[in-house]
Order: structure tokens, then C-alpha cells, then sequence
């Protein structure tokens, strides 16, 4: 008995669906992308599911222990981030209209010394009060998902219980020798490393950044340390963005001495952690493009909203791995690569 080989479906074909299949994720995005989120939590939890039982612990009592942590670390994340962002928000006029005059002041002084400057012609979405609005933005997004931290609990638990026995399943699938139940193997394991790796080298950046920002006194710590933390996901572009909102805050209520020791802090600690500590963990291999994460922060946030471009990176670093374990798609992970 003869078995026919599947045909290659047709490059427009695969385009259609692939067009439709991003306006269904764009439709549903406040469906899509806390179950997204819950996949990656769910990923960087797991090898902690697996250690425990390395360790000796039953399969239950495993997976219970980490979903207690799970539940602890999204409850802590929604009160600090809701209490901080309730302080930001509630002083942003403030903190506009102060650097609204310190904008004149500065257009005042540099005509005065022979430079044609004008602070306040600059385009809208590079003023420094629009920069303060956006981000506040971005973090009332972060907000509200987090708010549905019960769905991403739920979604988290049920992978996680589903996780010791995907193996398994796999192999029953595919066959024992499968090369690609190993390639899919091999693909999750690669997945799990990479933000395993980088969830600690964010959870490290934002820690220092906060903890540093507090030694020197600067209002809302805690809050940029957050914002550290979740932008250290987004390689080279998030840590300057992450900077923005601490140097203009401190710019408007302190000196200049500690607003360059607060560029001196972000500056010292991403290129410690992002430069140095980071690639020898993750491997030269691992990376991205700048041109993909620029490209990838843009499409993801208009699919996702503002929470895709805390997903984008991870979702295309994944992309690119899964592409990298298929050979007549690996031309396309390299080119995706840096």
C-alpha cells in the first residue's frame, strides 16, 4: 500500500492564512494575550516543576509548590505595580508642566549662546511629557492584564500539570526515533533556557536599578525598577526606553548630579547584565537582529496592543527557533538572527 507524500501548499495560500490568522489574534487580542503571557510564564516555571521531582517530591506536590509561587509573584507584581503607577499617574501634571518650563528655560539659554535649538518644536511623540504619557499608558495596559491574573493562574496551572507528560505524548505521536519529536524537543528545551535566562537577567536588572535608585533617594524606585524589569526583555531598545521615565523624573525634582548618577546607574547595570553576563549565558547564538527586535516591537504591538511589545521579542525568538529546528527553514532563522 502506497502513501501519497503531502503536497506543498501554495506560497499564497500559506500567506492568506497567515493574514488570517493575525487579524483573528489582532480581533481577540484581550484573549490572545494573556493566554500567551500564561504560555511563558508557564515555560520559565516549568524547569522548577521538574527540579522539585528531580529532588525527590511527588509529581502534585511539585506542581502545587511552583503554582503557589506563580500565584505569589503575579499578586506582588499587581499591588506593587498598581500602588506605584496610582502615585506616578496622580503627580504626571505636575511633572509635565514642570518640564514644560524647564523646556522654555533651556530654549531661553542656548539662543543666547549662538545655538538655533528649539526644544519645544520637537516632533509630538519625542516630547518629554508625551514620553511620560506613554509609558504611563503602556504600564495601565500591563495593569489590566495582570488584573485578569486569575484566567493567566488558571492557564499557567493547567500547562504546567500538562508539562511532564508532553514528552510522552510526543513520542506516541510521532514514533519513538522521530527526528522531529526530537527537533520539537530540542525546540522546547532551547525555549526554555532562553527565558529562563533572560527572566533572571531582567529580574537581576530590575532589582540593582531599583535598589540603586532607592540608595540615591529618587522617587518611585520601585516603580522603575519595574519598568526595568519588564522592558530588559527587549534587547538594546527596551533598557533606553526603561531609562527615560527615572532621568526625566529626576531631572525635574533633583540636580544634575544625581540625575548623571541615575544615567550612570541604567548605563553600568545593562551593560553589565545585557552585554557582558547575559551572552555568556545565553550563548552567541541566541540573538536576534536589532532591524527584527525594531520590526517585531512594531507588528506585535499592533496585533497585541501594548502588551505585545512585552511579548514581541519572545514570541520572535521562539519563532526563530522553531524555524531553526526545520532544515528548509533555517535559512530563514539565520536571516532573522544577529
Amino acid at each position: 500500500m502506497s502513501c501519497k507524500t503531502p503536497q506543498r501548499q501554495h506560497p499564497l495560500v500559506l500567506f492568506a492564512s497567515f493574514i488570517i490568522i493575525i487579524a483573528g489574534m489582532r480581533t481577540a487580542q484581550e484573549i490572545v494575550a494573556p493566554i500567551l503571557l500564561a504560555i511563558f510564564i508557564a515555560v520559565i516555571a516549568a524547569p522548577a516543576v521538574f527540579w522539585l521531582q528531580n529532588k525527590g517530591l511527588p509529581r502534585l506536590v511539585a506542581f502545587f509548590m511552583v503554582a503557589l509561587g506563580v500565584v505569589g509573584i503575579l499578586s506582588i507584581m499587581v499591588i506593587m505595580i498598581g500602588n506605584a503607577l496610582d502615585t506616578f499617574i496622580s503627580q504626571l501634571p505636575n511633572f509635565q508642566d514642570r518640564l514644560m518650563s524647564l523646556l522654555q528655560k533651556a530654549n531661553a539659554f542656548f539662543p543666547n549662546n549662538g545655538a538655533e535649538i528649539d526644544f519645544l518644536q520637537t516632533p509630538e511623540y519625542l516630547q518629554p511629557a508625551q514620553l511620560l504619557s506613554t509609558t504611563t499608558s503602556i504600564l495601565r495596559s500591563l495593569s489590566k492584564l495582570l488584573s485578569s491574573s486569575f484566567l493567566i493562574f488558571l492557564i499557567v496551572a493547567f500547562i504546567l500539570f500538562e508539562t511532564t507528560s508532553l514528552r510522552v505524548k510526543m513520542r506516541l505521536l510521532l514514533g519513538n526515533d522521530s527526528k522531529e519529536t526530537e527537533g520539537i524537543m530540542n525546540f522546547i528545551e532551547n525555549l526554555k533556557h532562553y527565558l529562563l535566562i533572560k527572566s533572571i537577567s531582567s529580574l537581576a536588572t530590575g532589582i540593582i536599578i531599583g535598589l540603586l535608585l532607592w540608595v540615591f533617594g529618587v522617587k518611585y524606585a520601585i516603580l522603575f525598577g519595574l519598568i526595568a524589569f519588564l522592558l530588559n526583555y527587549i534587547p538594546a531598545i527596551g533598557s533606553i526606553v526603561a531609562s527615560i521615565p527615572a532621568i526625566l523624573v529626576s531631572l525635574i525634582e533633583y540636580d544634575t548630579s544625581t540625575t548623571v548618577a541615575v544615567i550612570a546607574i541604567f548605563l553600568v547595570v545593562n551593560v553589565l547584565i545585557g552585554n557582558i553576563l547575559e551572552p555568556r549565558f545565553l550563548g552567541k547564538g541566541l540573538g536576534l537582529s536589532p532591524l527584527v527586535v525594531l520590526l517585531s516591537l512594531i507588528f506585535w504591538g499592533w496585533v497585541l496592543g501594548p502588551i505585545g511589545m512585552f511579548l514581541a521579542v519572545p514570541i520572535t525568538m521562539s519563532i526563530a527557533m522553531a524555524l531553526h529546528t526545520l532544515p528548509r527553514t533555517k535559512w530563514i532563522a539565520i536571516l532573522l538572527s544577529s
